[in-house]
């Protein structure tokens, strides 16, 4: 598969041409609505996903640029731009109540970004537990201190938690308890496995048994298959998220009502 170089967009990859491309809004952001499996169902939280919009509007995966972020210690400024964008998507009305942005590991151990934040939800006027910051699992595990710190100050300023990717380590058990983050979701890997394999679903099981006890919420990644939707819903796991449950789409034109596996 061709790099981003080859195909031509690595541009001059500076961070004056990072900055350039926020300022003019060549990144764009969508959102993956996730299913509640129990009660009334519905959608009642979205993932906050990235891409890049290059000349020929093209949309490039994170993966291709969200390094070029990195190597410049840019993930902060991206992560504020990201925040103060789906507060505003917030701000004017969403048939999805909560949105859930990634945080990268440069901005966990940014101490400015809580209390930019904190500003910022204030003067919005939306609960803060409208935003979720997820912290992928690897971190939480490999960056205790910082992500506790991190934690703590988003939960004094209102904001929720979510430890995604969970159950790619079996040393983060322990890690997820220490934390105990509001959510919890559940890595494609096991989730995408569950009906072959009875030692996956007994991970599965052991993951909603912590989450019970700390009162956390449990979502499947990578739902694909009806046949996996149905199984994560007859273990007790509480919401869903994948392209066989809804594809992503713009942030800024969510639809009024939302359908299962509902295009863009």
């Amino acid at each position: 598969m061709e790099n981003a170089e080859e195909r031509g967009y690595a541009w001059n990859d500076t961070p004056a041409r990072l900055r350039a491309a926020l300022k003019n809004d060549e990144v764009t952001l969508f959102v993956q609505p996730i299913l509640a499996l129990r009660g009334a169902g519905g959608f009642p939280m979205g993932e906050v996903l990235i891409r890049l919009r290059e000349e020929e509007k093209a949309l490039i995966p994170p993966g291709e640029f969200l390094p070029v972020f990195e190597q410049h210690q840019m993930m902060p400024l991206l992560d504020r731009w990201v925040m103060l964008r789906t507060i505003g998507r917030l701000t004017r009305g969403s048939r999805v109540p909560r949105l859930a942005m990634n945080v990268h590991y440069q901005t966990l151990l940014d101490d400015k970004f809580p209390a930019f934040f904190a500003d910022q939800i204030k003067t919005a006027r939306i609960p803060p537990a409208s935003l979720l910051f997820e912290i992928d699992e690897s971190d939480m595990v490999g960056r205790p201190q910082a992500v506790q710190r991190f934690a703590a100050a988003m939960r004094a300023a209102g904001g929720g938690i979510v430890v995604d990717g969970f159950g790619r380590r079996m040393d983060s058990f322990e890690a997820l308890e220490a934390l105990r983050p509001d959510i919890v979701k559940i890595d494609g890997s096991l989730t995408l496995k569950i009906m072959k394999s009875e030692t996956t679903e007994g991970m599965v099981k052991a993951i909603l048994r912590l989450a019970t006890s700390l009162r956390m919420g449990v979502v499947g990644e990578c739902v694909e298959e009806q046949d996996v939707l149905l199984r994560l819903q007859a273990l007790g796991v509480g919401y869903a998220q994948g392209f066989g449950v809804a594809l992503p789409r713009p942030l800024d034109h969510l639809s009024p009502q939302f359908k299962a596996v509902d295009a863009a």
